[in-house]
């Protein structure tokens, strides 16, 4: 599972050929022992973390939209997607 990003302890993913269980736009996000998949329009799926985590993800999901949902095209298809700068 490939890393977009990492920034404030939070470590960001998107899965190759990742469509088929959310059926929507998202990321993985691992933050110490939470573990959470969270589209990109900042809706919460499935697991959990921290809601200032949450609300921090979301921030940066709204900062990065453009960029996150190229990447999120090139890694359904299989294809090598740009890592996405943290938070600064």
């Amino acid at each position: 599972m490939p890393e977009i990003s990492r920034f404030q302890g939070m470590v960001i993913k998107l899965i190759f050929l990742d469509n088929d269980k959310h059926h929507k736009p998202h990321v993985h996000v691992y933050y110490g022992e939470y573990e959470a998949s969270v589209g990109l329009d900042g809706e919460l799926l499935s697991g959990s973390i921290p809601l200032k985590k949450l609300k921090l993800l979301q921030a940066w999901m709204i900062l990065h939209e453009d960029e996150l949902y190229k990447a999120w095209n090139n890694a359904v298809q299989g294809l090598p997607f740009e890592d996405i700068k943290p938070l600064d």
